[in-house]
């Protein structure tokens, strides 16, 4: 019986010298581009519905009263969700404002969405909060603010 141990060295190299996931390296002088659209694509729906709470300022409040959550939390529910949209946006301060975004879905989801008939809107949430927990890990890429002010400094 060998008791031989496998290393890297002994492993095989990839036919031609390639990687399971070699054809999306291209992805990687894509970086600024997509990140940007990645950021947009997820504070969309933050920005829009933030601007919306505005002029429905008395529906939305009494709607949160229904749920149990205080109307008076709406000026920083429309903060949160406006100003960590445009944050996320621009890529600016936007590990923070990812971090805060990913909290506000798991409390929405918590809040307004536990019910049977709402398993789409609360996937959706706990999915957001994942996409905004890892930006908040990764960072808003080449094509943001933090970027060009880092570059800056």
């Amino acid at each position: 019986m060998s008791h031989a141990r496998s290393t890297r060295e002994d492993a095989a190299a990839p036919a031609a010298g390639r990687t399971f996931d070699a054809d999306l390296n291209f992805l990687v002088g894509w970086a600024g581009p997509l990140g940007l659209i990645a950021r947009a694509m997820l504070a969309y729906i933050f920005i829009l519905e933030g601007a919306e709470k505005i002029p429905s300022y008395a529906g939305v409040a009494g709607y949160m009263q229904a749920h149990g959550v205080s109307g008076r939390l709406l000026p920083l529910v429309i903060l949160t969700e406006l100003g960590g949209g445009l944050l996320v946006l621009f890529g600016l301060k936007t590990r923070w404002a990812a971090i805060a975004l990913s909290g506000y879905c798991w409390l929405t989801a918590l809040f307004f969405h536990l019910g049977a008939d709402q398993a789409i809107q609360f996937n959706k949430n706990i999915a957001m909060a994942g996409g905004f927990l890892a930006l908040a890990i990764l960072g808003s890429g080449p094509w943001s603010l933090d970027a060009w002010r880092a570059r800056a400094a």
